[in-house]
């Protein structure tokens, strides 16, 4: 392990390449990252590094969205098989035909959507600023929400503001269920229970806090409690214990498991320097209108 690590620092340096993990990324991967985080973090990121290659370790959505912020660089993402269900669930196409039917909507895209979906979208949000980014829409537009409804179900019931909803959700975040926080909440009583707004209603009627993975990873470094249920992915699990060894975190479930997210071992990590693969590259014409978009969540955040 320690060659292979050894091997891809030595590679970073020829190459001049600076590597980007996402939270739900494995362990090891974390560690070996310049910079670990939620969607949000990993943008502004990419946003401003000097790096010539940017190795982003996630899903195809981030990797796009890196390549749009930084047409001039190469973005390599170490498993190209590394998708998103939910990105996966809404199509250009139905999105044209759904804006038709709410002419005077203004369409707020989760980020974990694919370029084409943010280059017909009017702004885009992650879970960490999506409640600052609805309440940036005058009220007098109506909100349609893609591709997430779990997370435009809360920021709706939190702002009290009705939306058009997409009919997507976060297969892995829907495998958490509320019987899962009750059973563990009975072993753990103590232990405050902290969710990520993409899963269901009813586990976040359950939830202490919720947030997202960075706002996860703040609360449970702040609060005084020593115990954590935690409903997200299980890979938010390596950052937290790292960062607070004196506290102890559980899962809801275990069944929270991208098998995406999984997708890249620090070995790929390392052919995907070796090799310069494999590269994401969005075109022109849907990067130009898609930054447009992300550039107005970022100067929003």
């Amino acid at each position: 392990m320690s060659a292979i690590i050894d091997k891809i620092k030595e590679l970073k340096t020829q190459r001049n390449a600076i590597i980007l993990a996402h939270n739900y990324q494995r362990g090891e991967v974390q560690d070996i990252a310049d910079f670990a985080g939620d969607s949000l973090g990993l943008s502004q990121q990419a946003a401003k590094t000097q790096a010539d290659v940017i190795v982003f370790c996630g899903v195809h959505f981030m990797a796009e969205t890196a390549s749009i912020l930084c047409p001039d660089k190469r973005v390599l993402l170490p498993d190209e098989h590394a998708g998103c269900p939910m990105a996966n669930m809404i199509t250009l196409k139905q999105l044209k035909i759904k804006k038709k039917e709410y002419p005077n909507a203004k369409v707020v895209c989760y980020v974990n959507s694919t370029a084409a979906i943010k280059a017909e979208s009017d702004i885009c949000c992650t879970s960490s600023n999506a409640m600052k980014i609805v309440s940036s829409i005058p009220k007098e537009h109506e909100i349609l929400f893609v591709p997430d409804k779990s997370l435009g179900g809360y920021v709706s019931s939190k702002l009290n503001r009705p939306m058009i909803l997409w009919e997507g959700y976060c297969p892995t975040h829907h495998r958490i269920l509320a019987e899962h926080i009750i059973k563990i909440k009975a072993a753990h009583p103590e232990a405050r229970i902290v969710v990520h707004p993409e899963c269901t209603s009813d586990v976040i009627a359950l939830a202490d806090h919720v947030a997202s993975t960075t706002g996860i990873a703040k609360y449970c470094k702040e609060a005084d409690a020593r115990e954590f249920i935690i409903g997200t992915e299980t890979g938010i699990l390596h950052r937290l214990r790292k960062e607070n060894p004196q506290k102890v975190f559980y899962a809801i479930t275990q069944l929270a498991d991208c098998s995406n997210m999984k997708l890249i071992s620090l070995e790929k990590v390392l052919w995907s320097l070796e090799d310069m693969v494999y590269q994401v590259k969005v075109p022109d014409d849907i990067a130009v209108k898609a930054r447009l978009a992300i550039q107005k969540m970022l100067d929003l955040s």
